[in-house]
C-alpha cells in the first residue's frame, strides 16, 4: 500500500504494518518530526478503513512503533470508539520504559477511560499491578481526564482515587508519574490537591511534595531560582 496512493481494499493490517516500519527504518533522520510525517500519510489513507481495520494495523505495528501506532489509532475518525479493555490490554502488552507507557497512556487509556470505553475497576487493577509500567500506566492514564489538549474536563475523583492507591509507592517511575498526575489536577481542583498532600503527606517521596507544592504555588513544576544578588 502507498501512503500516497488511497486506500487499498481489502487491506492486509500485517502488510501495512510492514510498509509502514520499512518507510520509518528508511528514514535519513529519524527525528519526531520526521516520523510523525510517515505517519499522517498512513493516517490520510486509512481514514476511509474501518476502526476495527486501523486497530488492526495498529496492533500489528505496536511492538515495532508504539507511539506511531497509538497515533494511528488516536487520530482516526473513529476516535477509538473501537477500543474496549481486551483490545487496550493488547495494545499495551509489553510496555517496559517510560516513553512506551506514557504513549499508551496518553493516546490510548487515558482517552478510553475518559470515554467511557474501558471502566474505573480496569485501571484500579492496573494500580495493584506487580509490573512498575502497568502501575505508572494507572497514574499517566489520568493525565488525558485532566489535559485540555487531550480534551480534559478535570476529573478530581478518578483522579485522586488512583493516586491516593500509590501514594506510597517508591518505585522512580511511579514517583514521576504520581507528581505528574497530581500536577496536571491543579488547575481543576487546587485545594483537592492540597488536602491530597496533607492526608498522604507520611508517604509521599519528598519528590511528589516539593514539585505538586511548587505549582500550586507558582504554576510551575520547578520555579527557576532568583540569582543572587
Amino acid at each position: 500500500m502507498n501512503a500516497r496512493a488511497g486506500a487499498a481494499s481489502p487491506l492486509d493490517p500485517e502488510a501495512i504494518a510492514d510498509a509502514i516500519d520499512r518507510q520509518l527504518r528508511a528514514l535519513a533522520e529519524p527525528t519526531t518530526a520526521a516520523m510523525r510525517r510517515v505517519r499522517i500519510d498512513y493516517s490520510r489513507c486509512l481514514r476511509t478503513h474501518s476502526a476495527s481495520d486501523v486497530l488492526a494495523v495498529a496492533e500489528a505495528l505496536a511492538e515495532r512503533h508504539r507511539w506511531v501506532a497509538y497515533e494511528l489509532l488516536y487520530y482516526h475518525p473513529s476516535k477509538l470508539a473501537q477500543l474496549d479493555l481486551a483490545a487496550v490490554e493488547r495494545l499495551g502488552r509489553g510496555i517496559s520504559s517510560w516513553g512506551a507507557v506514557d504513549a499508551f497512556a496518553r493516546y490510548i487509556s487515558g482517552p478510553a477511560w475518559r470515554l467511557g470505553l474501558i471502566a474505573d475497576a480496569n485501571v484500579q487493577c492496573w494500580a495493584a499491578s506487580p509490573d512498575r509500567w502497568w502501575r505508572r500506566a494507572a497514574l499517566v492514564s489520568t493525565v488525558p481526564l485532566n489535559l485540555r489538549a487531550a480534551g480534559g474536563t478535570g476529573d478530581s475523583t478518578r483522579t485522586l482515587d488512583i493516586c491516593a492507591r500509590l501514594a506510597a509507592d517508591r518505585d522512580d517511575m511511579v514517583v514521576k508519574a504520581l507528581s505528574w498526575a497530581l500536577r496536571e489536577m491543579v488547575l481543576w481542583d487546587p485545594d483537592g490537591v492540597r488536602a491530597f498532600l496533607a492526608a498522604h503527606d507520611a508517604v509521599l517521596a519528598p519528590r511528589v511534595r516539593r514539585e505538586v507544592n511548587h505549582k500550586l504555588a507558582s504554576g510551575l513544576k520547578n520555579p527557576t531560582r532568583r540569582p543572587l544578588a
